[in-house]
């Protein structure tokens, strides 16, 4: 099978040919940093740290560009607002700030940092040559009441609205600057004039007078000067293709520009039903999800749709993504055992011991996963269904374990791994090395198990004993403390519910 996208300027899904073999150019719009990062931008990261993860793993060189915009309307005023609350921090370090809290909430969720982070406010010279082209081949002007704003002429573009296939009749005004000495309303900013009420350090020298880039111009021009005129994919939120990726594309073909082959947008979030909003106060802020669960157990709930569906979050979400997730732990701490004390295939025991005490940090490649989860990956990078072959080897192992069979659960588990390591969700891995299960320290996970195991002896000892009241008691008590059980031939094993 070749690798199947949905591009959402075609609107179908596509085979996927890298511009150079063996190599893949990836932009992705990263946050405007005025505020703390949310379930939404952790999605957002999340999708496309898996897509990249996938590219590895199946033989390409990857070079993910992921921005960081740190000049803009809202990041000023944001500072101004709490300076006239008696705050001292000025925009640049409230960006700053913030751009580290999302920074913290990536790293924390296991998302690899791009090859190249850059800032809006350390490429504006190469924004001024992008718009100075724009002016030249009469696609852009400058304000016509003589401030120092530019502006894009949709008008001049015949193409404009190619990516969401809208006439341009039909567009909104824009809404990133004031009408006033724009030729159509609908035309967007390029540069915005310096304002006498904003910081003199939040604008720079042009060619038109002080002013700032405006927020399409920003990711066109950083695209362009790390990945090329033309690159593979330009990925975000669906939330940004109009009018930020729609302008996008404008401006960079108007300059001449190929841009992005292939453009792919995730799903956005909803709580209890409504689209996550800070106007409707239902933003589920990084930090209060982080403290909320084990960091692990959040990447495999916000993991765990495909990447274009809405991802429905509720009061069980993560309560229901660590009892899912607690299987898997369990059937590696179970094969570790089984395997580790077997006498009979001693070879057997020593192979998985080398591959369970030896994580493979994002080494897995595609010859070691079963053909349903590749399948599913090369079909529009579809995860609900490469969890499922997942959790399908799980269940055949614990099936291996049962039946005592030594070379089975050497493979299934193997295959476990290498999947656990594609989707970066590997336990083991040093990511995850201080995080115990369940979200517990080490020493309550071992007194809870402690626990449990002595209870599931006395279990044992009752129904041998044909005590079948005594042993449904200890059954019943487990399951109303949130314990659920599974008997097999030879024991009996628990996860949390």
């Amino acid at each position: 099978m070749k690798q199947r996208i949905y591009d959402s300027r075609m609107q179908s899904v596509v085979d996927f040919d890298p511009i150079k073999a063996g190599e893949v150019g990836m932009y992705v719009c990263g946050p405007t940093v005025q505020s703390a990062p949310h379930i939404g931008h952790l999605r957002s990261a999340l999708v496309y740290d898996q897509i990249r993860r996938w590219f590895s793993a199946t033989g390409h060189q990857v070079t993910l560009i992921r921005n960081v915009t740190d000049i803009d309307d809202k990041i000023l005023d944001n500072a101004r607002i709490a300076q006239e609350s008696g705050g001292s921090e000025p925009w640049w370090a409230l960006a700053y700030r913030v751009e580290r809290e999302f920074t913290a909430a990536y790293d924390a969720l296991g998302v690899l940092a791009p090859v190249y982070e850059p800032r809006a406010t350390a490429n504006i010279a190469e924004m001024v040559e992008l718009i100075e082209q724009l002016i030249e081949r009469g696609h852009a002007y400058q304000a016509e009441d003589g401030t120092a704003s530019v502006y894009f002429d949709t008008a001049s573009w015949p193409e404009y609205g190619a990516l969401t296939r809208q006439r341009r009749e039909q567009m909104e005004d824009a809404a990133d600057s004031e009408p006033v000495g724009k030729r159509d309303p609908r035309d967007f900013a390029l540069w915005k004039a310096y304002r006498e009420h904003e910081p003199e350090s939040a604008s720079w020298p042009s060619p038109w007078g002080r002013g700032r880039p405006g927020w399409h111009i920003e990711c066109s021009a950083m695209a362009a000067h790390y990945l090329g005129d033309a690159f593979d994919i330009h990925g975000g939120g669906l939330d940004l293709r109009f009018p930020h990726h729609e302008n996008e594309l404008a401006q960079s073909t108007a300059a001449g520009q190929s841009f992005a082959k292939h453009w792919i947008h995730n799903g956005l979030v909803n709580t209890g039903g409504q689209k996550m909003s800070k106007s409707l106060g239902n933003s589920l802020f990084a930090a209060d999800l982080l403290t909320a669960t084990r960091p692990l157990v959040l990447r495999y709930f916000l993991g765990s749709a495909h990447y274009r569906s809405v991802l429905e979050f509720s009061e069980s979400s993560l309560d229901e993504a660590a009892a899912a997730f607690s299987r898997i732990e369990g059937f590696l701490e179970r094969a570790w055992d089984h395997l580790a004390a077997s006498k009979e295939d001693a070879t057997a025991g020593e192979a998985f011991a080398a591959l369970y005490l030896s994580p493979l940090e994002g080494k897995a490649s595609a010859e070691m996963l079963p053909a349903a989860f590749s399948e599913a990956m090369l079909d529009d990078f579809g995860i609900p269904q490469a969890l499922a072959a997942l959790h399908g080897a799980v269940r055949a192992g614990n099936v291996a374990i049962d039946e005592n069979n030594s070379e089975a659960l050497i493979a299934r588990a193997a295959e476990v791994v290498a999947m656990l390591d594609v989707l970066g969700l590997d336990p083991r891995s040093e990511q995850w090395a201080d995080q115990s299960a369940n979200g517990d320290s080490a020493r309550e996970q071992q007194a809870l198990d402690t626990l449990i195991t002595g209870m599931l002896a006395e279990r044992r000892a009752a129904r041998d004993a044909r005590d079948f009241a005594t042993s449904d008691a200890i059954r019943d008590r487990l399951t109303a403390a949130g314990i659920a059980l599974e008997d097999g031939q030879q024991e009996t094993r628990w996860s949390l519910t």
